[in-house]
Order: structure tokens, then C-alpha cells, then sequence
């Protein structure tokens, strides 16, 4: 089975992003992102409705951190600690030293390359330092840009799902990619 320790947190820097903790400071421009319906149109979680929601969403993120059971990452411009993003792996499958992957990142750095950049350095984490075998993404098959993203990333797409995923009264799709270590 695979031993991760994410202390210290594991902070990644890029040509221009930063990857970083989440912290409480983090709670205004998450809850920006989470309570945005074009962001979350193909995250099936429900939409913060409250700045609580971004705190306990941090909370929850923070004691998965300090167990080693996941890792999420603030994504911001090195010359600007502001979060625009977010990263991280958010379920573990230690047993088959698999993680997988999920993000989301504001509307205003859509189209830029830095979800690219920010998963690059993410999955180099996942396999070079916490010794990953196999990185997973499930997607929503409507999510052309994610889908894209993941394929340019080296990603295959493994299969897709019927009706496997319940969410706000329908069933839907959903599309399983992994990326092996080299």
C-alpha cells in the first residue's frame, strides 16, 4: 500500500503559477468560483450558497491535508497571491497507489494555458514525490474543454460510463481517463 506524507506541503512553483495550501484567506475567491453555475455546470457537488460553505469546504480540505488523504492546492500567479484556481487530488486509492485529480479554475483565466501548466505540475507531483502508479480524472462528457485538457495532458480516456452518476434528480454520464507514470 502506498505511504504518502503531504508534510510539508508539497508548494509548486511553474513559469507563472504558484500552487500553494489553501487557506482561510482563500475563502472569498473560492466561494466566487463555487457559487458560479458556468463552473460548476459539470462539477456535480452542490454550489456554495454562503461564505460558509467556501469555509467548510476549506475545513474539509485542510483535515484531508493533515491526514494524508488528499491534497488540494490554491492555484495563483506567482506575482499575485490571489486564488484563481484550484488542484489538487482529492481521492486517494492508496491500496493501488492511484490518485485522482479534479480543478477548477475562474472564468477570467479561462483559455490562458494555466490549467495546463497547473496540471502538468501536479501530475509530475503525483508520480515523482508522492509515488503514484496511475492518475485518474472523471469528467462529464459535455466538458469539451476538460476533456481536451486531459488529452493534451497525455491522459487516455478508459471508458464511459452510462447513467453511473446521480445528480440533481438525473442520471448522468461519465467519462474515466488515467494517466500511467513512465
Amino acid at each position: 500500500m502506498l505511504e504518502v506524507s503531504f508534510s510539508p506541503f508539497p508548494e509548486l512553483l511553474t513559469e507563472r503559477l504558484r500552487l500553494r495550501a489553501v487557506t482561510v484567506s482563500d475563502a472569498v475567491p473560492l466561494f466566487a468560483m463555487r457559487s458560479d453555475p458556468r463552473i460548476m455546470v459539470h462539477i456535480g457537488r452542490p454550489m456554495a450558497v454562503t461564505i460558509d460553505d467556501a469555509l467548510n469546504l476549506i475545513d474539509t480540505m485542510t483535515k484531508n491535508h493533515e491526514a494524508n488523504d488528499g491534497l488540494t492546492w490554491a492555484i495563483t500567479i506567482r506575482s499575485d497571491d490571489t486564488m484563481i484556481g484550484a488542484i489538487g487530488y482529492y481521492r486517494l486509492k492508496k491500496e493501488h497507489y492511484r490518485g485522482e485529480v479534479g480543478y477548477m479554475l475562474a472564468m477570467d483565466h479561462w483559455r490562458k494555458g494555466i490549467m495546463r501548466e497547473a496540471l502538468a505540475a501536479v501530475v509530475q507531483c503525483g508520480f515523482n514525490r508522492l509515488g503514484f502508479h496511475s492518475i485518474e480524472a472523471i469528467t462529464s462528457p459535455e466538458n469539451t474543454a476538460s476533456n481536451a485538457l486531459l488529452a493534451s495532458c497525455g491522459f487516455i480516456r478508459e471508458g464511459l460510463f452510462k447513467e453511473d452518476f446521480f445528480w440533481n434528480g438525473e442520471f448522468r454520464d461519465s467519462a474515466h481517463w488515467s494517466k500511467l507514470a513512465k
